[in-house]
């Protein structure tokens, strides 16, 4: 690529993402010009190691220190070694890992040296993406909201939809695609709807030494603990006004909650509590979406999707339903994003993250080079 990424044309360009289940980096290839999507490329996963998970595990909810120093080591290594699957992209979309995230105090943390991979790869990157938006008011998340307008347009929507990603925090876009513009007023509602898959994979991992409830086979056993999901819903947040966002470690009380249930009894009121945050959110949508589709791992769960289905008065979907990679979406996001950063584009606003004025956020680092702030 040039020195100086030009204005228009598609770029090809490399997402990655590790998100707050900690399970792997995903990795994906998307052409587009910041605006379109022209086509998708390969995609790639690495896991985290059982040690490597205990490491990042560790990090969570800190902000400077050996952990973080640590946790940094483990993103960066994973990041070059995924990246070794791919070849003859243009730029790159690193986000790295959040480890913190209090938007309206300390700020947000994703470790990360987005100029130490740049030299790595010999070719630009973009990272950093959340702290401009947090220091210019955000939230800071969710991003990929520009990214789901962009699919719904390549899919060719036509009535308003929903986005849900069910990672380990869940959070939904609302999106209007007959506006002209992701940044245009009402085109975008974004938020965080609660815990999603965190919760109970900690809950899991803890009791029975497993990652996640695979089919949800556990929860399928299980009986909701009524009691417990009142309790849940009664908290503040669900009543607050979108946008907003949360922390992985945030709700960490919902262990608490189900701490004297059986393994069955607790994995399916912690799903429905994911299932009911969800419901609870779908309320804050300007009309009722023609559809829910899903992305994330959650959507592999078969009893939070049908409690998703039984929840909400429209169709819910998984994102392959309509063509797309509901594994790679938010790797696929961050591709997006970084030709957008490159560009000068917005890629966030106030129905995004609640941000005063649609901002682009980001740095650019080139090998040998000095970073720009975008």
């Amino acid at each position: 690529m040039k020195r100086a990424i030009e204005k228009t044309g598609i770029v090809t360009a490399l997402g990655a993402m590790s998100g707050t289940s900690l399970d792997g980096v995903d990795a994906a290839i998307l052409r587009t010009d910041g605006e379109r999507i022209e086509g998708f490329g390969p995609a790639s996963y690495r896991g985290y190691s059982p040690a490597e998970q205990a490491i990042l595990r560790g990090a969570l909810g800190q902000w400077a220190g050996d952990a973080v120093e640590a946790a940094t080591d483990v993103i960066e290594q994973a990041h070059l070694a995924l990246f070794e699957d791919f070849s003859g992209y243009d730029l790159v979309g690193f986000h790295g890992q959040t480890l913190a995230h209090a938007p309206r105090a300390r700020g947000t943390l994703q470790v990360g040296d987005g100029a130490w991979l740049s030299q790595a790869l010999g070719c630009p990157v973009v990272w950093d993406f959340r702290r401009t938006d947090v220091e210019m008011g955000g939230e800071g998340a969710p991003l990929a909201p520009f990214f789901h307008f962009a699919c719904a347009c390549h899919i060719r929507a036509t009535e308003p939809l929903a986005f849900l990603n069910l990672g380990g925090v869940g959070n939904l876009t609302y999106v209007d695609p007959s506006r002209a513009r992701p940044e245009e007023a009402g085109a975008l509602l974004a938020f965080d709807t609660g815990p999603a898959n965190a919760p109970l994979n900690d809950l899991l991992q803890s009791r029975l030494g497993l990652a996640f409830d695979e089919g949800g086979r556990t929860a399928r056993r299980g009986t909701v603990e009524q009691g417990a999901l009142e309790l849940f819903l009664a908290e503040p947040y669900f009543a607050r006004i979108p946008p907003k966002s949360l922390d992985r470690n945030d709700f960490s009380e919902m262990i608490a909650l189900v701490a004297e249930l059986n393994d069955a009894d607790a994995a399916a009121t912690l799903t429905a509590m994911c299932a009911a945050g969800v419901a609870a959110g779908i309320q804050h949508c300007p009309q009722a979406p023609a559809q829910v589709l899903v992305t994330g791992g959650g959507r592999h769960n078969p009893v939070l999707m049908q409690m998703l289905a039984v929840s909400l008065d429209c169709p819910v979907r998984p994102v392959e339903a309509v063509g797309l990679n509901g594994d790679m979406l938010e790797a696929q996001a961050f591709a997006y994003l970084a030709v957008r950063v490159a560009r000068g584009l917005p890629t966030s606003c106030p129905g995004t993250t609640g941000v005063k004025a649609a901002i682009g956020g980001g740095t650019l680092s080139w090998p040998s080079e000095t970073d720009v702030a975008v």
